[in-house]
């Protein structure tokens, strides 16, 4: 089944499901978003609610990715992460105070997202797996599929990553590890990117939404 794989979100809700509504075909592809749901954009509660009641109502068609936003929000309600709140977090906590929600309460969904989706032919992730990285799956390192800006590793399948902004504002590929990278900075704010990739793992076609407005001015 074809696949709609789509970038860093970061709490622009309303970009997020103006991309959904018009470009997925839920009859015909598999959704997966490869993390960073929430954080910087103005809407992570909604972002985040959305997300749950779209996987739990297409729970064979819908998969959401853990990224290192989720991951540090995660520490933050387990031990604190004073790094998290400076960065972005407060600001989040504050959305969800706004509306009357406890991000606790979601904490368990966050721990249940996984590091990555795999096909035949595609290997999805939030950054991808490092040349470098022993592990890529420790959650914590700095190279891992969480965290990773270094050089990655060719897999012999299309890798499809995010965490580290286009430069160009476009999705851009390298042939040398075969790696399509998706983030196109939607809380710049620039625009959120997804890609159809068909049976065989070739993209079919790469769909720009650029970021409306009310996500990061509201």
């Amino acid at each position: 089944m074809e696949l709609l794989v789509v970038g860093d979100v970061h709490g622009c809700y309303h970009t997020f499901t103006k991309l959904i509504n018009e470009y997925w075909n839920s009859g015909k592809q598999i959704l997966v978003q490869l993390g960073d749901l929430m954080d910087r954009g103005k809407f992570s509660p909604e972002t985040i609610l959305y997300a749950i009641e779209l996987q739990m109502n297409n729970p064979d068609k819908v998969y959401f990715l853990k990224g290192n936003h989720e991951f540090e929000v995660i520490i933050h309600l387990e031990e604190g992460n004073e790094n998290w709140l400076k960065q972005c977090g407060q600001e989040t906590l504050n959305q969800f105070k706004r509306k009357s929600l406890d991000l606790v309460h979601y904490i368990s969904w966050l721990k249940s997202l996984p590091l990555y989706y795999e096909t035949d032919h595609a290997f999805i992730s939030h950054a991808g797996i490092s040349l470098a990285a022993e592990n890529p799956f420790e959650e914590s390192h700095a190279e891992s599929v969480l965290w990773n800006r270094g050089q990655l590793k060719n897999i012999g399948k299309l890798q499809i990553i995010g965490h580290t902004p286009c430069k160009s504002g476009r999705a851009e590929f390298d042939s040398v590890s075969n790696t399509l990278n998706i983030d196109t900075g939607a809380y710049l704010p620039k625009a959120l990117t997804a890609v159809k990739i068909n049976d065989e793992g070739k993209i079919d076609e790469i769909i720009l939404v650029p970021t409306l407005s009310v996500d990061v001015t509201a």
